[in-house]
């Protein structure tokens, strides 16, 4: 890695707590850092209570997955992944006149290529309006990451970033509609209009350093964080929700078609409803 990267310890405890025992629970959890070109996991390791044994395996979309069963009695199920990840600046932004243009996105062979993320899904799904919208940014650029960069700026400038406002089942109609909502929608709205341009686009979940100029060795409160990644000739990532490209603030974790295909935990368990979860990511600079 290069001078200018950082090194993160990321933290993230997730689970549930259950209104009397359950008698055994089936999980996977994706909250597992990947290691790809633009980061670098060093160390990782997973903790699980009440204490399970762990296997790991990629699913379709290559996320690493780790499994488990509890089959002791528990009235809480508790998550928690702490890994160190070294990751760079932007690096993968296409520049004006570079990348590939709308015939090319439109040959058969690569609508072949990615079809299952050109694709709605019910979490990305467009209405009538925003379809208008989406051909009408098409329109008006020559290329189509240019057209990309306009989607996330009308995203952003149009859906206020409003933790609580939505939950992990709204989608990007919802968060049009009451013109706010939290990264996931933010990233579901842009993937869907991406997609409706005739960009191969899919959806990106993992943490987020909330400082640009983060301080070395302070412990910080993260966040669980999702964004976007299009092909116009290769992928790029963006931030719709920050504005901003993805770089060393963004730990990926894993990709897909929409939320669905990434949640950090879910699972099937035998035994009484659920009384909540809860969620805590800790973030510290350590280079």
């Amino acid at each position: 890695m290069s001078v200018d990267s950082w090194r993160l310890m990321v933290r993230h405890q997730t689970g549930y707590s259950y209104d009397g025992p359950v008698s055994s629970s089936y999980n996977e959890a994706r909250m597992w850092p990947r290691d790809e070109a633009r980061q670098a996991v060093l160390d990782a390791r997973i903790e699980v209570s009440p204490s399970a044994r762990t296997y790991r395996y990629r699913d379709y979309w290559d996320t690493l997955v780790t499994a488990f069963d509890v089959h002791a009695p528990h009235e809480a199920l508790t998550v928690t992944v702490t890994s160190l990840v070294e990751t760079l600046p932007p690096g993968d932004l296409i520049g004006p006149g570079e990348g590939a243009g709308w015939d090319e996105l439109a040959a058969p062979e690569i609508v072949d290529r990615w079809y299952e993320l050109l694709q709605p899904t019910p979490q990305t799904t467009l209405d009538g309006e925003l379809t208008g919208i989406a051909a009408d940014l098409r329109a008006a650029h020559r290329e189509p990451h240019a057209a990309a960069l306009a989607v996330c700026d009308l995203v952003r400038a149009e859906v206020r970033y409003e933790p609580g406002a939505t939950g992990v089942q709204s989608d990007a109609l919802h968060a049009w509609t009451q013109r706010k909502g939290v990264c996931q929608d933010l990233s579901h709205l842009t993937v869907g209009l991406l997609r409706e341009m005739g960009l191969p686009a899919r959806y990106v979940s993992g943490y987020l350093h909330p400082q640009p100029e983060a301080q070395v060795g302070q412990a910080v409160a993260g966040q669980s964080h999702a964004w976007v990644e299009w092909w116009a000739g290769r992928w790029t990532a963006y931030d719709p929700t920050n504005g901003v490209a993805v770089g060393r603030q963004h730990v990926v974790v894993g990709r897909g078609r929409e939320y669905a295909d990434v949640p950090p935990l879910k699972g099937l368990y035998a035994g009484p409803l659920s009384t909540g979860q809860s969620v805590e990511v800790t973030i510290t600079r350590l280079r």
